[in-house]
Formats: structure tokens, C-alpha cells, sequence
């Protein structure tokens, strides 16, 4: 099993120099990929610029959006910024996407709600791989939208969605699932994947779903007070109560070799790849978490 590490940007404070620090830290090893992901109404950076920086900074762990709120973005010019990030990063994109959680982000960008839908993505996908093929999506063009992805084809999408009808919808279009452990422990992904490779075979696949989850992560001494806080500032449009719910159950604390342990437990699930998680903008945290990747 590969483990990737997520860019701390939902955390205050991050500057250039963090930023840099952390995506050459990643990509140092023992990491497989480095993962951003995408909200509006927060102290975050917009996920394209930052995914162009991080082509550039990083030479050799993959890069993945998880997620991008793909309905809310024209397709187009998504498909003309992904496929640039592919070229910068000499093809190291794998495009994870999403409908989102959070409405706020639909009103923030004058996206309708009736956007944030499955179908909506669906159709966002379709446009996304017709462009990178090469095909002329928009009449009265005089040429094709480019660049062109180095990826032959284009990268791959994998679908960060739920539940039976989520997974019935990506079995169609998406190469796997970018999943979330919200609790943090091994059971709640499994049941995903074999969800996800039903949702495959129902479909008639020939081919098996990418296994990949994620789960928040704070490790030693202050681990739990780091995750409490983590969490609490993150799932700020939630109600206080359920707040207080994914605070106190939401992801992994504990010591280094509960953290190995854990992740043992993710690779008997099958996974392909786990994604960190990370709860802190501190730059050692990747070197804490490198210890625990590389005894493995």
C-alpha cells in the first residue's frame, strides 16, 4: 500500500515558505503523493494556483485534488488548467472530484445549487475527457482547447463520492474512488471499497476500481487537543452538535506505532493508497509521519 501526504492548507498560517517547505519535504519520501483539496469560504488557497506551484516544486510524488468541486467550475477551462498542471508536473496529475459539502461554496462563486449534483458531475467529466482527446467541445472555435495532458487520454478521475447511488454513478465514468475514513479507522474504509466493487461489477467493469482513502492524523503527546482543534475550526458550517460529534470521533491520535499499526490495518483493506491527513501546518509533522511510512 502507497501513502500520500495532504498539503495542511485548511490550517491558519500558511505562508510561501510553508508551502515550499512541505511540498519538498513530500516530496523527499518515503511519500507516493502529495493531495490538496478545495474550499472557497476559508483561509485555504485557490486549489489550481496551488496545484501549479506544487507541479513545479516537486519532481516526483504524484498529485491529487481531493477533491475538486468539479460543478461548480466551467468544465472547459478546468479541462485547460488540469491538463496545464499535467504538462508542468510532466504527468504526475491524477484529478480527484467531488460535489462538495459546504452550499456556501456554490453561493460564494455564483454557482446554482442545483449544480451540486452527481449528474452535474457526471456530465463535467464527460466534458473534461473530450477536451483532453482533443475534441472541439464549443462550436465556432478555431481550434481545440489546449494544452494537450501528457497523459495519453488524460489523467485519471477518481470519483470522491458515497453511498450506493454515488458509487453506481462513478462506476460509469470514474477509474476508482478517492474515499474518507472520517473515524479514522481501517472497517469504515473497507466497507467503501467492497461498496464500490460491487458498484464496478454491477456495472459490467472489466477493469477493478482505484482503492485510494484518507483520514486525519495527529500523533504524540498532544495529539487529541491537535485534532480537537483541527476539526473544530474545519467543520465550521456544521450544527454545534454535529460538530462536537466528528470532534470528538474524527480521525486518528495516538502514539507512533499505533499510527503503524493503523496503517497496517488500512493495507489489509486493500487499499491502494492512504492520504494523510495532516492536523497541523508545522513542516515536522512530515518528517514524524515519514519515520512511521518508511518502517513500514
Amino acid at each position: 500500500m502507497k501513502v500520500g501526504m495532504t498539503l495542511p492548507v485548511t490550517e491558519p498560517g500558511w505562508t510561501r515558505d510553508v508551502l515550499m517547505q512541505w511540498a519538498q519535504k513530500i516530496d523527499q519520501g518515503p511519500y507516493s503523493s502529495l493531495a490538496l483539496g478545495e474550499r472557497i469560504c476559508f483561509p485555504s488557497p485557490e486549489l489550481m494556483t496551488t496545484l501549479g506551484a506544487c507541479a513545479v516544486l516537486t519532481n516526483s510524488v504524484q498529485l491529487i485534488t481531493t477533491v475538486i468541486i468539479l460543478p461548480m467550475h466551467d468544465p472547459v477551462l478546468t479541462a485547460k488548467q488540469l491538463a496545464t498542471v499535467d504538462v508542468l508536473s510532466d504527468g504526475r496529475l491524477t484529478v480527484g472530484v467531488g460535489t462538495g459539502g459546504r452550499e456556501e461554496d456554490y453561493i460564494a462563486t455564483g454557482v446554482d445549487l442545483t449544480h451540486k449534483r452527481i449528474a452535474v458531475m457526471a456530465k463535467h467529466v464527460e466534458t473534461l475527457r473530450r477536451v483532453w482527446r482533443g475534441e472541439k467541445v464549443v462550436a465556432n472555435t478555431l481550434r481545440p482547447v489546449e494544452p494537450f495532458p501528457v497523459q495519453d487520454g488524460g489523467p485519471a478521475i477518481i470519483a470522491g463520492v458515497m453511498g450506493p447511488k454515488g458509487l453506481a454513478s462513478a462506476a460509469q465514468w470514474a477509474d476508482g474512488i478517492s474515499g474518507m475514513s472520517v473515524s479514522g479507522k481501517a472497517a469504515e474504509a473497507e466497507q467503501a471499497f467492497k461498496q464500490a466493487e460491487k458498484a464496478w461489477a454491477d456495472a459490467e467493469r472489466a477493469d477493478r476500481p482505484v482503492l485510494k482513502t484518507a483520514f486525519w492524523y495527529a500523533l504524540g503527546d498532544n495529539a487529541d487537543e491537535q485534532i480537537q482543534t483541527h476539526l473544530t475550526r474545519y467543520f465550521n458550517w456544521l450544527d454545534p452538535a454535529s460538530r462536537d460529534a466528528m470532534v470528538a470521533h474524527g480521525g486518528f491520535r495516538g502514539s507512533a506505532q499505533q499510527f503503524k499499526d493503523r496503517l497496517k490495518a488500512f493495507a489489509d483493506t486493500g487499499a491502494e493508497e492512504v492520504l494523510l491527513i495532516p492536523t497541523s501546518i508545522d513542516p515536522s509533522e512530515v518528517d514524524r509521519a515519514a519515520e512511521v511510512v518508511a518502517s513500514l
